[in-house]
């Protein structure tokens, strides 16, 4: 089969690997139809993280159960669906508190191969979201939306639910990536009334106020935080969702919250240091780690997308197939796509 493997910091390749097979008794073999690139992708190929060479790569998909192990029962051959890359079993302290991200029985080194024709799928009778039906039922721009509820979008909800946004709320939501810009989507759909998105791409912040911002903040800095306490009489916002990861963001959006607000934080941290002190003084509380996929999907984003409550797809601005999975990665290095979309097969 057809698998993206990483090379070396900035370069990929397409390789022909042996197909998957199940190892374990509760495995999946999951066709691959659409995948993506995700923005912690960027991290190793542009060799601020390590990764080792030859492993394969991409954890966001779609697809069509080929094989199931003899514990799966949940799904079965033919079935479309979702594949988290959180992995969780259902069954665990984490996943049965609603943290699948964090599931206790995960198997150690599942961190890639969602950008090829196949993938093994641990954890699979539990994990997987099955979608009614089969990819020719949907449209192109249903299938990319189901694609981001294998992270993107269950990622941004976990920034808003870990912020408990809730009705009638004030939230800013820094950061314009993909994750960003499904923050948006997600404290619209948990009933924000104000959307304050941090901004400074034209093309970013235009899908920004389609999502549902009310305004866009393209300051950084000090400057950023005078301008949302000037967006709100001086007083601050009462959810921020941390999108991003660095240590600016971080504390810009510790200093936006009025006291008692909440952080809801997805952005990967760059930096092992933090200081709380602006937290304890302003009674600010800072919540979130890896998205609680699988859960969110079931409960709430599944039937956001069929319905057509949200569209998340839009985030996947330029589209390759496998054979040119480098350009895919290319184009996010270098802001050309917000997100890349990888069509697999049919």
């Amino acid at each position: 089969m057809k698998a993206a493997v990483f090379i070396e910091p900035g370069k990929v390749e397409v390789k022909e690997l042996a197909k998957p097979t199940l190892e374990k008794p509760t495995d999946a073999i999951i066709r691959i139809v659409r995948a993506s690139v995700c923005g912690s992708d960027l991290w190793w190929f542009r060799g601020i993280s390590h990764r080792d060479a030859n492993t394969t790569v991409g954890h966001e998909a779609i697809g069509i159960i080929e094989a199931v192990g003899s514990e799966v029962t949940a799904v079965k051959p033919g079935d479309f669906v979702i594949a988290p890359f959180t992995h969780g079993c259902g069954h665990c302290a984490a996943c049965l508190a609603g943290f699948d991200g964090d599931c206790l029985n995960q198997e150690p080194g599942i961190n890639g191969g969602y950008q090829g024709q196949y993938l093994r799928f641990p954890n699979a009778n539990w994990a997987l979201i099955k979608i009614p039906g089969h990819p020719s039922d949907y449209s192109d721009a249903v299938l990319n939306s189901l694609v981001t509820l294998a992270d993107v979008m269950a990622t941004g909800y976990h920034a808003a639910a870990s912020a408990e946004v809730k009705s009638g709320d004030t939230v800013v939501v820094m950061g314009d990536g993909a994750v960003g810009l499904c923050g948006v989507i997600a404290a619209k759909l948990r009933g924000a009334k104000r959307i304050i998105a941090m901004s400074r791409h034209a093309d970013r912040q235009a899908l920004a106020k389609e999502f549902g911002a009310t305004d866009i903040v393209a300051e950084r800095g000090q400057a950023a935080v005078d301008k949302v306490k000037a967006l709100t009489d001086g007083v601050g916002v009462d959810a921020v969702l941390e999108c991003v990861g660095t240590a600016q963001s971080v504390d810009t959006a510790v200093q936006v919250g009025r006291p008692g607000a909440i952080v809801g934080r997805v952005g990967v941290p760059q930096k092992a240091e933090m200081n709380t002190n602006q937290l304890f003084w302003q009674n600010i509380g800072l919540r979130g780690g890896v998205a609680s996929v699988t859960t969110y999907d079931k409960t709430v984003l599944l039937k956001a997308v069929l319905t057509g409550q949200i569209n998340p797809g839009k985030v996947f601005t330029q589209r390759f197939d496998l054979d040119h999975i480098q350009d895919a990665y290319d184009a996010m290095d270098q802001r050309l796509a917000i997100k890349s979309l990888v069509v697999i097969s049919d």
